[in-house]
Parts: C-alpha cells; structure tokens; sequence
C-alpha cells in the first residue's frame, strides 16, 4: 500500500482479515441465530411497551479471560431460566473499552494482554466466544465504540450501547443507524441527557456511510434508520438514578418528541464507580420500578464471578475477577436479579389493580 508523503512516518501496516474470512472461520450456529433474533425481539417489545418484562444488562465490565467469561455465561443461562418471566437478561460482553488517556484496550485490540495489538487475533477471539455465549442461549450485549466491529460481529450482538465518550460522535451516530439490534446512548460524562436525545434523534434517520465490505474493500453503504434506539442514565457529575431525575429525563425526552423508555445504569457515575454502591442503586431502581413507574424498561449491571478490580500487569490474574472498572460479585448479583424480578411483579399488580 502506497502511503501519501505526509503519512511516511507510519511505523508498520498490518492486513486486516476480511468480515468475509472471519464469519467463514466463526460461523454462526442455528441457535446462536435463533438466540440473537428472540432477544433483539424481546428488547423492542420492551422499549416498545409491548413487554413488560424489564431488560437487564448484566456481566464483567470488559472481558478478558474466555475461559470465565463462558463459566459467567452458564450461571446467567440460568438465571434467565428463572427469572425469565420478568426479566429478558442479556450478557454484557464487552470487547473494546474506551481510555482516558492510554490503558489496555480490550480483548478486540490486545487479546493476549501483552501490549502486542493483535488486533486479528482479537477478534477472532472475540467473535469465538460470542459464538460460544449465544450457543448456550444467552444473548450478548457490547459496546460499539470502533465503527468497524459491527461488520465483525454485529450478527452476534443482540443489544449495543454507544457510551458517554461517544454518544456525541456523528460516525457512532451514523453506526447505530445502520445496525439491526436496539441500541442504548448514554447520557454526556457531565450529565447531559440532550446530548443522548440529538443522538437518538440522528440514529432513526438514513445516513451514507464509508464502512467495509465482506470482502474488506472500502464501501458505502445507505442505513436504513434505527427506530429501536433510547436513552441510559449513567450518572455525571451527580447520580441520575432516584426518581426526581428520572422524572427530569423523561421531560425532556417527550420535549423531544421521543417515548420516554429508559434504561438506569447502576454503575459508572451512579455508583460513583464503586461497585458496592451498585446494589444500592439497584434497589432504589427497584423501588421506582415497584411503585408502578412504567417508563423504566431496563437496567445495567457490571458483574463478574469475583468482586472488585485487579491491575491487568497483576502476575498470576486472579480468576473471575475485573481488570477495569470493579464489579460485583455472583452472589450479590442474583440478589439484585431477584429484587428486580419481584419490582416487576410488583408493577404488574399495580397495573392490575389500577385496571380493576
């Protein structure tokens, strides 16, 4: 590949496997399609209000180790057949994590956790174990933040979220447009719920795009509009989560024009990102979910088999637990899934009472 003469500085090209050659590698079983199709189905019926199940986004703030990751997905699987009445769960699995400043990078970029950037390597790794997770029944949720990985992966991927760094960004405005799962916008890192709103607003019309091809030839593409897209509260400079907030969103997303359909992340700025807040705000989540409140359809939950966070230079890593953002532990999870599943029955009863 020729380079333009103000570009010679680039120290090294590598060949970037083809969306083709990957999905022919990894190919996609009949369940692991029936799983992704049935779970994007049930995600719009609940931001639709079809459903009144609530969905719940819940695993390990990135993925690391596959190996706990699929042993983390076996105990969600049944957790799902449990609580599946009330709840529609969905695996967190997130592949590319974005930095403040410079950090490892995700399971997608630096796969053997060495600094080398296999980026190949990574996502064969990454789309070998989403595979493997939606062969178990448990359908998968990520973060877009590189706009090439739904050429990747998307067929995988069975709810997307865009974070705070990046609501703002036209190109991921422009992604989730074209994108067949629903996808969640959180609010600005400062707060901002209007920043989410503009992006929802961008997402639902048609773009032309430069993405790439099976082939991995540059291409462009017309999306088709993504009318499955709503709002996260993730906190900001104070938590978003009580009901007085909610309230304050919900405002502004019908001044917008939009369904007021939120989504409550219980970490990141709400937990003031210390995960044994997170059951708080779980519970608080509840509270309004129990009381009749209809306009909440899902909540976020970073959970792995270990509570806290461990450095990713620790010799030997600690089995289960983070290596980014602190988590909760199995136990305290399925405690917060049973508060959630019992909200609902709760706003059901509400409902029925309300009706007769």
């Amino acid at each position: 590949m020729t380079l333009p003469a103000n570009d010679t500085d680039t120290p090294s090209l590598t060949p970037l496997l083809t969306p083709g050659e990957l999905r022919h590698a990894v190919p996609v079983s009949g369940v692991a399609r029936a799983t992704v199709e049935e779970a994007r189905a049930a995600s719009r019926a609940i931001l639709g209000g079809h459903d009144d199940r609530l969905l719940v986004v819940v695993g390990p703030c990135s993925i690391h180790d596959t190996e706990a990751a699929l042993a983390y997905a076996k105990l969600l699987k049944s957790a799902r057949q449990e609580l599946g009445h009330h709840l529609e769960i969905v695996m967190r699995a997130y592949f590319a994590k974005p930095r403040t400043t410079v950090g490892w990078k995700g399971l997608m970029h630096d796969p053997n956790l060495d600094g080398a950037n296999d980026l190949n390597l990574g996502l064969r790794k990454t789309r070998q174990v989403l595979a493997q997770i939606n062969d178990m029944g448990v359908p998968a949720a990520t973060e877009y933040l590189d706009t090439i990985a739904p050429v990747f992966l998307g067929d995988l991927i069975s709810w997307a979220a865009i974070g705070a760094r990046t609501t703002e960004s036209q190109v991921h405005r422009e992604l989730a447009s074209g994108v067949g799962c629903p996808i969640g916008f959180k609010n600005g890192t400062s707060g901002d719920v209007q920043i989410a709103l503009h992006a929802i607003e961008a997402a639902a019309n048609r773009h032309h795009v430069v993405t790439i091809g099976e082939d991995g030839l540059a291409a462009i593409t017309e999306t088709a509009g993504n009318a499955d897209c709503h709002p996260i509260l993730r906190g900001g400079k104070e938590p978003n989560y009580d009901a007085a907030s909610v309230n304050a969103a919900c405002a502004a997303v019908e001044k917008a024009g939009q369904k007021c359909a939120v989504m409550i992340d219980a970490s990141h700025g709400n937990s003031s990102k210390k995960p044994e807040n997170q059951p708080i705000v779980s519970s608080d989540i509840a509270g309004q979910i129990a009381a009749g409140d209809q306009r909440i359809v899902g909540v976020m939950i970073e959970s792995n088999l270990v509570a806290g966070q461990q450095s990713i230079d620790a010799k030997p890593l600690r089995y289960g637990q983070s290596v980014t953002d602190g988590c909760v532990d199995w136990e305290t999870t399925q405690e917060m899934l049973m508060n959630l599943a019992n909200a609902v029955s709760q706003r059901r009863q509400q409902k029925q009472r309300l009706a007769g």
